[in-house]
């Protein structure tokens, strides 16, 4: 029976990783408490449309009400708020689209998708029995009887039919931007004779090194005329820069003291006692492995002590003091092969009737219809409930178990030697910092944080003090996280919204602290002359280097170029088209293309590298039936129908402007 509450579950599941609409809990008491007063914050900007606070929060009410639930980690926080967002950009840009172009789902498609002829991943994930991974058409029956009376249901059902609509929308533009590239001959017969051709020569390298920068001398007028001329390279979206410091939480030598002293007296206990699994339910540090190990599963050290009966540990590795016992220990096989079928828990019958159809001879194809796994586990992979049924099973055994929400019907087929497995009770204290040695870190954080308020000079002044290294970073409109730093969203929104030369509060990131300084904040649609004149400089000074070594360049040989640059000649071999890192060579994809352009037995012209000058001279071109004209078609086609549909949404994107301003609140 499919219920509300069941598909209410399985719906929040399919909403967290396809379409789901939700933000932070927390947001949800914000909305009188900042008190917008007709003044409501814009979260976003899609296609020109500003997308307001509440119009984001209405959406999460909406989706919470039919979920029953709320998300209970950041990494799923995140999922549900992308979804959203992802969501009101077909709102806004996708569906428009697609109702100019003519994409519509028609009446028979929507009773496809329904019945379960053509399931979408919305339906599906939904209404997927979980034992037999069928679309369940039956549960969906029963969910719209429900959906009559309950409007909850009725709602939901709504957004699932809508949610459904999108994904086969989006499939069928798919369809259409796959259908319109295709790849002609002349990139086949390219394509061929790049991939069947291998080149082997020689080359000489004058390095740009060999240049000293003083030689030459850049001016700000020519980082304004190359910035210019080179301005897509840098546009960006709005950023902010930060400063920060992070005070690392470690124990100290009387913290690790004060563990050790706890671990030998738990120890002292935990040899005695006679009840290991009273033990472990009155232990919070202690836990019983829930399957039978190989010995070879254990260290060297852990499974001669457990062998043998022994305890082993306590022992300190990896900041994790660790102490083990046997509870139990059989004679297993090593491994099992089964023939594996699951049935819903309710179907019993079912399951006595499929294990008597076995063990009258019919095969497990016939029976199971093509739904059932032919697997060989290790036996470890099972779990207490399957122990007992299989630990003595031999080849041709029938068992039924019941285990988990399913009832198990296995066929063994395969028995590999017995071995010794042991199932042990393992107790484990982490070296962790006392609670006195937080205190007195986060103190110095507060410390830090006064005297680095006011400017940079005083925030890497204050760091230097506290022998501390600042560390920066770039957060980007639309990031919710400090590249580098884990839960690290409170940052992330602290900058958001602070003003250039704020200092922050104290954070907790992981098991640190973290005080930081906004430097910068730029939103201008290209990154400013200052920020990337130093890149420009490189590049400018690289071409000089390259022009006043090629005017340098002389000689028709290989040796008398080396001469004259004082490098060396060397080998290249089994070069092909498209490798843009080249044994020798390095990462010089404009040089391995000269390369595979050039000639046979002709000294090439000067080829400008990334890191220096080449000339080479190609003494083989190897050919070889590696690739025919039919496989290079399918390659190309496959690859141009996935460049062509990530790149279709891509440009959708840019071309709808998209701001994202949703860290700041969220």
């Amino acid at each position: 029976m499919a219920s509300l509450n069941t598909l209410r579950t399985k719906f929040g599941v399919v909403l967290s990783v396809v379409i789901c609409l939700a933000l932070l809990a927390f947001i949800l008491s914000l909305k009188t408490e900042m008190g917008f007063s007709g003044n409501d914050p814009k979260v976003g900007v899609i296609d020109g449309e500003t997308i307001t606070y509440t119009e984001y929060l209405d959406i999460y009410e909406q989706v919470k009400n039919n979920m029953g639930g709320e998300a209970s980690n950041d990494a799923e926080l995140d999922r549900l708020s992308n979804a959203a967002w992802q969501t009101l950009f077909s709102q806004k840009v996708l569906r428009p689209g697609f109702e100019k172009m003519g994409i519509r789902i028609t009446d028979a498609e929507r009773r496809a998708i329904i019945s379960g002829e053509t399931p979408t991943q919305a339906l599906y994930g939904v209404f997927m029995d979980p034992r037999s991974g069928r679309f369940d058409v039956e549960a969906v029956s029963e969910f719209l009887a429900q959906a009559e009376t309950n409007p909850q249901a009725a709602a939901m059902w709504a957004q699932l039919v809508d949610q459904a609509r999108a994904e086969r929308e989006v499939a069928k533009y798919l369809a259409v931007v796959k259908n319109g590239v295709y790849a002609n001959s002349a990139e086949v017969a390219q394509g061929v004779e790049a991939a069947n051709r291998t080149f082997s020569g020689k080359f000489v390298a004058c390095n740009y090194a060999s240049q000293p920068d003083s030689l030459f001398t850049v001016s700000g007028s020519e980082i304004k005329k190359y910035y210019n001329q080179h301005k897509s390279q840098y546009k960006q979206l709005p950023n902010r820069s930060i400063s920060y410091v992070v005070f690392e939480v470690d124990p100290t030598d009387d913290d690790m003291l004060a563990i050790e002293k706890s671990v030998r007296e738990a120890d002292e206990e935990f040899a005695a006692t006679t009840d290991l699994k009273g033990y472990a339910r009155q232990n919070r540090h202690a836990q019983v492995s829930d399957r039978y190990l190989a010995l070879k599963q254990f260290s060297d050290e852990e499974a001669e002590a457990l062998s043998a009966g022994r305890e082993y540990g306590p022992v300190l590795k990896n900041n994790l003091w660790t102490m083990s016992r046997v509870l139990d220990a059989k004679s297993v096989p090593d491994s099992i092969g089964v023939r594996h079928l699951a049935v819903p828990y309710t179907a019993e019958t079912v399951a006595d009737s499929l294990a008597t159809l076995l063990r009258s001879g019919r095969s497990f194809a016939e029976v199971s219809e093509g739904q059932g796994e032919e697997r060989v586990y290790p036996f470890a992979a099972f779990t207490d409930e399957f122990v007992p049924a299989l630990a003595s099973a031999k080849t041709g055994d029938v068992v039924k178990i019941a285990a988990g929400n399913a009832i198990h019907v296995m066929q063994v087929y395969r028995v590999d030697a017995p071995s010794k497995h042991i199932r042990a009770v393992t107790v484990t204290y982490p070296v962790e910092a006392s609670n006195a040695t937080r205190r007195d870190i986060h103190g110095k954080a507060g410390v830090f944080a006064v005297d680095g308020a006011g400017s940079l000079e005083k925030f890497n002044e204050a760091a230097a003090a506290a022998a501390m290294t600042p560390r920066v970073a770039t957060i980007n409109q639309g990031d919710r996280t400090v590249r580098g730093l884990e839960d690290s969203r409170e940052i992330v929104r602290w900058a958001a919204d602070a003003k250039k030369g704020a200092i922050s509060e104290i954070f907790k990131v992981g098991n640190d602290y973290v005080v930081a300084m906004l430097t910068d904040i730029d939103d201008e649609e290209y990154a400013p002359v200052a920020k990337v004149s130093d890149g420009i400089r490189r590049a400018i000074l690289r071409d000089k280097k390259y022009d006043a070594i090629v005017s340098k360049l002389s000689g028709s040989t290989l040796d008398e170029v080396a001469a004259g640059c004082s490098s060396e000649v060397k080998e290249f071999s089994g070069l092909r088209y498209g490798a843009y890192y080249a044994p020798g060579i390095g990462f010089e994809p404009r040089v391995v293309g000269a390369i595979a352009a050039g000639e046979q037995g002709v000294l090439s012209a000067p080829v400008k590298g990334n890191t220096g000058v080449f000339v080479f001279e190609i003494e083989d071109i190897a050919v070889e039936d590696k690739q025919n004209a039919e496989a290079e078609k399918v390659r190309m086609q496959a690859m141009a129908e996935n460049m062509a549909m990530q790149a279709s949404f891509a440009a959708i994107q840019q071309m709808a402007g998209v701001q994202d301003l949703r860290a700041k609140y969220f």
